[in-house]
C-alpha cells in the first residue's frame, strides 16, 4: 500500500526564489549566511529576548510577579544548600541575578528570558554537532514556536531552571560518550549534579544517560573506559553537600513532594502517565506540523534516514525515549501526579531528532518562510496581543490575585509604620501575598512558612520576640482560619480590612478586599502606644474608610 504524501514544498516557488530572491527576502539570506560565520544565532536570540521582554512587559503592566519567581528569590535571600520545597539552584541563581540587577518586575521578566536564550544556545551546541547552516537555525526557530520558551520559562522556578541545564547535561554526555576524555567525563558529572540540584526530577535525565550508553552499540568502549565512572564520582562530590543537608534537615524537600504530588491510586497514577505522554506529545505538534509543510513528500525517507542515524542521534535518540517513558513508569509505580509541562525542558531533544536526522537539504526559501512566520507570531504577540492582554487583565485579574500584590504588600507596609517605628520584620498569611511582601514592601520582611502553613504547633519564637503582620485575601476562607489560630497566642492584635485596585494608564480596574494582621513585637519598649482608633483615624484622612478593630 503506498502511502500519499502531498508535496507541500512548493519547489517551483523554491527554485524561483534560489535564482532570484525578491528584494524583502534578501536581508533573511544574508541572516542566513552568518550563521557559520558565527554572528546570525546569537543576533536571533538577541532578537528573541527583544520581542518577548516587551510582551511581556506590556502584558503584565498589572499583574505582578508570579508566586514562584516570588518564591525563587525568598529561597535565595541566603545561600543554603536546600529549602522546604526545592534542591537550591534557582535561589542561588535569584540571588546572583539580583546582586546585579534591581528587586522589580522587569528585572526577573529579563532573567526569565535570559534563561531561556542560554537553553536555546545550548541546544545549538548540540545541533551543530551533526548539522551546518540552516539546519541549526530551523531547530532554534521551531523550539520558538511552542510556548515553552515564553510563557513557561516567565515563571522562573524550580521547572524553569532545567532549560538550560538539561542541554548542557546532555551536551557534555555526548560529548563524554563519543571522546571519553576526562574532561568532558568532569564536565558531565558536574552538569548532571547540577540538574539535580535544579529539581529532583532531573534523575530521568540521568537514568535516560544510562540508558542510552546501555542501548548503544559502542556501550563496551564507553563502560570499559574511565569516563562513566569519572562521572559518576564528580556527580557525587557534587551533590555531597546537599546530601549532607538532606540527611540533617529531615529530607524536606522529599516530604514534600510526596505530601503535595503522591497518593495516587493505580488507576488515576495510570492516568496521569497517559496524560503525562499525550501533554508531552501535544507541545510537539505545532513544531511537527512546519517540519512536515517544509519536508513533504520527502518525510518518506524516514525509515531510512533512521537506519543510517549518526551514532551520536543514535545515543539521543534513546536519551529522548527515557525522559518520556521513566516519567510515565514512576507514575504509576510510586503513584504520583506527573503534569505534562514537566517534560518541556527535554522536548529539544525531539526537534534535534527531527531535523538533524534527514539527509536532505531544505532550501532556504523554506527557512527564510520560517523565519518570517516565526518573527510575525512574536512581533503579533508583542505588538497587538499584549497590549489588549494588559487592559483585558485591568478589569478581569489574574486568578491568583497577582493584580493585588503589590499594592496590598506597600499597603501592609504603611499600616504597621503606623504602628510601629521599626522595619516590618516577618509575614505570613495567604502565600501569594506573604512572598509578594517579602519582595515589594522597602522593609523585605523573612518570609515565615509557619505563618503561612504551619506544619506544628510550636509558634516561631522570632516572630513573637520582633512581632509580624499578615495578609489573606478576604474571601480566603482558610487563611483566615489559619491566621485566626495564629493570632490567638498573640496579646495583641490589629485586624484591619482594606480594598486595593488596580489602574492602568488612569483608567480604574479590579478591586479587591485584603485583610491585614499586625502583631506587635513583645520585647518592652517595642511597641507603640498608638491605638487601633489612631490607627483607624490615620487611615480615614488617607480617604478610605477602613475595617479594623483590636483584640
Amino acid at each position: 500500500m503506498r502511502v500519499f504524501l502531498p508535496d507541500l514544498t512548493f519547489p517551483n516557488a523554491a527554485a524561483r526564489s534560489e535564482v532570484r530572491p525578491v528584494r524583502w527576502r534578501q536581508p533573511f539570506l544574508r541572516l542566513l549566511d552568518g550563521i557559520e560565520a558565527g554572528w546570525a544565532i546569537p543576533l536571533l536570540l538577541a532578537g528573541f529576548v527583544a520581542v518577548w521582554m516587551a510582551f511581556l512587559v506590556i502584558a503584565y503592566l498589572v499583574g505582578d510577579l508570579h508566586s514562584d519567581v516570588l518564591e525563587a528569590w525568598t529561597f535565595g535571600r541566603s545561600f543554603e544548600w536546600g529549602s522546604a520545597k526545592h534542591p537550591p539552584l534557582m535561589g542561588w541563581i535569584a540571588h546572583a541575578w539580583t546582586s546585579v540587577f534591581p528587586l522589580t518586575d522587569w528585572s526577573f521578566q529579563l532573567l526569565a528570558l535570559v534563561n531561556s536564550t542560554l537553553a536555546l544556545w545550548f541546544v545549538d551546541l548540540i545541533s551543530r554537532r551533526f548539522v551546518t547552516g540552516d539546519k541549526r537555525i530551523i531547530v532554534l526557530l521551531l523550539l520558538m514556536l511552542p510556548p515553552t520558551y515564553q510563557f513557561f520559562a516567565q515563571r522562573f522556578n524550580a521547572n524553569a531552571v532545567l532549560l538550560p541545564v538539561w542541554p548542557i547535561a546532555t551536551y557534555c554526555f555526548l560529548r563524554s560518550f563519543e571522546t571519553r576524555e576526562v574532561k568532558w567525563a568532569v564536565a558531565a558529572g558536574a552538569t548532571a549534579a547540577l540538574a539535580m540540584l535544579g529539581k529532583y526530577y532531573s534523575v530521568f535525565l540521568i537514568g535516560s544517560f544510562v540508558f542510552a550508553a546501555i542501548c548503544h552499540p559502542q556501550r563496551r568502549a564507553y563502560f570499559a573506559s574511565p569516563a562513566p565512572w569519572i562521572s559518576a564520582g564528580v556527580g557525587l562530590v557534587a551533590l555531597g553537600p546537599h546530601l549532607h543537608w538532606l540527611a540533617t534537615t529531615g529530607a524536606m524537600p522529599f516530604t514534600y513532594a510526596l505530601m503535595e504530588h503522591g497518593g495516587k491510586t493505580f488507576f488515576a497514577a495510570l492516568n496521569e502517565a497517559v496524560l503525562f505522554v499525550l501533554e508531552a506529545a501535544l507541545s510537539l505538534v505545532l513544531p511537527a506540523c512546519m517540519w512536515a509543510a517544509i519536508a513533504g513528500r520527502r518525510l518518506k525517507m524516514l525509515p531510512r534516514d533512521f537506519r543510517q542515524m549518526d551514532p551520536g542521534l543514535l545515543l539521543l535518540f534513546w536519551v529522548t525515549v527515557g525522559t518520556i517513558v521513566f516519567p510515565a513508569i514512576a507514575a504509576i509505580v510510586v503513584g504520583t501526579h506527573m503534569p505534562g509541562v514537566w517534560a518541556s525542558q527535554g522536548l529539544f531533544l525531539f526537534v534535534i531528532l527531527l531535523v538533524c536526522t534527514t539527509s536532505y537539504p531544505i532550501d532556504r526559501f523554506h527557512t527564510v518562510n520560517l523565519i518570517v512566520i516565526v518573527a510575525s507570531i512574536a512581533l503579533v504577540a508583542a505588538l497587538i496581543v499584549a497590549p489588549v492582554l494588559a487592559f483585558y487583565r485591568n478589569t478581569h485579574p489574574l486568578n491568583e490575585g497577582r493584580n493585588f500584590y503589590r499594592l496590598s504588600a506597600l499597603e501592609l507596609t504603611r499600616l504597621w509604620h503606623s504602628q510601629m517605628d521599626v522595619p516590618l520584620p516577618i509575614v505570613g498569611g495567604e502565600e501569594g501575598l506573604a512572598l509578594a511582601t517579602a519582595f515589594y514592601s522597602p522593609d523585605h520582611p523573612l518570609f515565615e512558612v509557619e505563618l503561612v502553613c504551619p506544619k506544628t504547633n510550636e509558634f516561631p519564637k522570632a516572630a513573637i520576640s520582633r512581632g509580624w503582620a499578615a495578609l489573606c485575601f478576604a474571601g480566603d476562607g482558610a487563611c483566615l482560619y489559619r491566621m485566626a489560630r495564629n493570632i490567638s497566642k498573640a496579646p495583641r492584635v490589629v485586624e484591619i480590612e482594606f480594598a486595593v485596585q488596580s489602574t492602568l494608564m488612569g483608567l480604574p480596574g479590579a478591586q479587591q478586599r485584603v485583610k491585614a494582621f499586625i502583631i506587635p513585637p513583645s520585647t518592652e519598649g517595642m511597641m507603640s502606644s498608638m491605638s487601633a482608633e489612631d490607627l483607624k483615624e490615620r487611615r480615614c484622612k488617607g480617604g478610605r474608610r477602613p475595617v479594623a478593630d483590636e483584640r
